[in-house]
């Protein structure tokens, strides 16, 4: 994830896909822990709330100028496609994967599930109906496509989702959709201008989950 051409080392942290529980000690507990891991590599994370910015993307893009990082964890990937959404980051990442250098973005789970063609099949793990207080609209199904496969994460892993996953992987070749499957530790890095794809092995730290990396911001 880190790169040695970044304006600075601050991250932003995005939590969205957690939106819809209902535990904060939990949510508090695992921002906490991405942002230990985010710290042991040296760089300076903040949490940015999307929903805060909903409706309000112009002042979500002077906000993300601040940052040389952004970092998207796990949880529902239809709760988090729809917070870019109404926050208009998902307008922001296509805008920025047009240009040459700026934002990285990394993501686990739900975080680089959004990032694909489609959230087919993951809805066989994730819910697509769950709604949090204050989203607005319908369920989306597509995803920024700023990485050409579906990922299928947790794929056979100590994960409680494992199974679930395995339905998905079905799902995709079922219906004939391109998929990489992940197993946890794994990572994707991907540039969006030279469109170079590589697949990294498990690494010791723990916050370098799925990652998609867009040669500058996106």
């Amino acid at each position: 994830m880190l790169d040695a051409h970044a304006i600075n080392n601050k991250v932003a942290v995005l939590q969205n896909a957690h939106d819809g529980w209902t535990d904060p000690t939990k949510r508090r507990a695992v921002l906490e822990r991405e942002c230990r891991d985010l710290e042991a590599l040296d760089l300076a994370p903040t949490e940015l709330d999307l929903r805060k910015f909903f409706g309000r993307s112009e002042d979500l893009k002077q906000e993300m100028e601040k940052f040389a990082y952004c970092w998207v964890c796990g949880g529902n990937s239809f709760v988090l496609r729809r917070a870019f959404h109404l926050s208009g980051l998902d307008r922001l990442l296509w805008e920025l994967a047009r240009q040459d250098d700026g934002l990285i973005y990394g993501g686990y789970s739900a975080g680089a599930c959004v990032m694909t063609p489609t959230l087919e099949g993951i809805h066989l793990a994730d819910d697509p109906e769950s709604s949090p207080v204050g989203y607005t609209g319908q369920v989306i199904w597509k995803g920024l496509d700023l990485y050409p496969y579906c990922i299928a994460p947790h794929y056979r892993s100590d994960h409680p989702e494992t199974k679930l996953i395995d339905q998905s992987v079905e799902y995709f070749i079922e219906k004939k959709i391109p998929f990489v499957a992940l197993h946890d530790g794994e990572a994707i890095l991907f540039d969006t201008i030279t469109k170079q794809n590589k697949v990294l092995e498990a690494t010791a730290t723990s916050a370098v989950p799925q990652l998609e990396r867009s040669a500058t911001p996106a």
